[in-house]
């Protein structure tokens, strides 16, 4: 059997509570397929121009080491949003990367992302067969959002969506032991730009203790404020606390973001993404000035996607699965495609891994379909609900010690083969 290279994987975009079950399970199953060496990147493609890359072998040494990175949220490598240029524009840039992956030895290259990351394994997968390099490109699903397009749901979605549900549940308890002889307004703000997913992940607050929110905005319908208006207004005859959930990317018809309007923050990433934030303040302050009820902004942000305390088991193991199969797929000559998760029953929950063409997933947007919102599209229905609540099941509890999780740490002195001082 002829001697196999090494292996090269790097993290991008927005981290998620289970990304690093994903670098697990591409490291395990490196290993036992009995690749020799497995490079992370540091901070993604954009560390690798910079030659900033370490030996996972001297930050993971026993299942002990694996089953914390598991429970570790964020990016363990450290992540990036760094776009390539398109190939005819920059071709030193691409040089350099491929010489960098010649000197490691590198015979499979996996990215763990979302779109824009997907966007990297396309123009890489790309450039190594339009000049004859040898490299294996592929991709490995990761993102709250949950709007990679073919995957039936993304990993890191899942565990995302388990905490926001329990925090509106939270969030809604705490309203209704206020509400006492004064009316209140609470409005959530949930992320996922322009799908709205996790927004509609509210919904499962909605069980036999909880009415769940009064009221939940999408992304994918334009957002009327006069209507808006109306349905608080009618609220408020009947409610003395109220909760709206509505996504940080909501839009007006003539396109503006909510986010927008109060605020002149005109912050674009190089991937053309405006930065959201403000909505809820904005439509917590509008009601406030034309109604004089108290009212309350929560933003959840980055709790959504750090939370891996409120991981959800399937969620963990499936970042686990998607990233062991990218590794099988590159072992068995594939190249410029990115792993899938396929649904293959509801009850049971089952799904399966799958592979597709990454030219059919980059830049591409899944939205939730408007069948899964109601007329007024102000709430979600129960085809929604279902397709997402096998993805919230069972718990990953964290290794405790002296009553906080530990983490899986890099640890840099380690892999630079100096006396490491860090604790883990």
């Amino acid at each position: 059997m002829a001697k196999k290279g090494n292996i090269i994987v790097g993290q991008s975009g927005g981290p998620t509570a289970v990304i690093n079950s994903s670098l697990a399970g591409v490291y395990r199953n490196a290993k036992e397929r009995g690749f020799d060496k497995v490079y992370g990147m540091i901070h993604g493609i954009q560390g690798l121009l910079d030659e900033q890359y370490v030996d996972l072998s001297t930050q993971i040494h026993n299942e002990l080491d694996i089953e914390l990175l598991k429970r570790t949220p964020s990016a363990f490598l450290g992540s990036c949003r760094y776009k390539l240029p398109e190939i005819h524009e920059d071709h030193a840039i691409y040089e350099k990367i491929f010489e960098i992956l010649k000197k490691l030895e590198i015979e499979v290259f996996i990215y763990i992302g979302g779109n824009d990351s997907m966007d990297t394994i396309k123009k890489l997968s790309d450039y190594g067969i339009l000049y004859g390099h040898t490299q294996k490109f592929l991709g490995v699903p990761k993102t709250i959002d949950n709007d990679l397009a073919l995957t039936d749901h993304t990993p890191g979605f899942g565990s995302a969506a388990k905490y926001i549900g329990v925090a509106t549940k939270e969030v809604i308890r705490d309203t209704y032991g206020l509400a006492y002889k004064r009316k209140q307004i609470t409005i959530m703000e949930i992320m996922g730009r322009n799908a709205g997913w996790l927004t509609g992940a509210t919904a499962l607050a909605k069980t036999e203790d909880c009415e769940g929110p009064d009221l939940i905005y999408l992304p994918e319908v334009p957002f009327d404020l006069d209507k808006f208006m109306e349905k608080i207004n009618a609220l408020l005859k009947k409610k003395d606390s109220i909760v709206v959930a509505v996504s940080e990317g909501i839009k007006l018809a003539d396109g503006r973001y909510v986010c927008e309007l109060g605020s002149d923050n005109g912050y674009v990433d190089v991937f053309g993404h405006k930065q959201m934030g403000g909505t809820a303040s904005y439509l917590a302050n509008l009601i406030n000035a034309k109604t004089g009820t108290k009212t309350r902004a929560v933003e959840l942000s980055t709790l959504q996607r750090s939370a891996s305390h409120m991981a959800s088991r399937v969620d963990i193991d499936e970042a686990f699965m998607v990233g062991g199969a990218a590794v099988k797929a590159a072992d068995e000559g594939d190249t410029g495609k990115m792993v899938v998760i396929d649904r293959v029953s509801d009850d049971p929950y089952m799904a399966k891994t799958g592979i597709y063409d990454v030219h059919r997933i980059a830049n591409e947007e899944k939205l939730v379909p408007r069948n899964w919102m109601n007329k007024e599209a102000d709430y979600v229905t129960e085809e929604f609900v279902d397709y997402v609540q096998p993805l919230i099941q069972g718990d990953y509890q964290p290794m405790m010690v002296n009553g906080l999780p530990r983490h899986l740490v890099l640890d840099l002195d380690a892999a630079s083969g100096k006396k490491s001082r860090k604790r883990k």
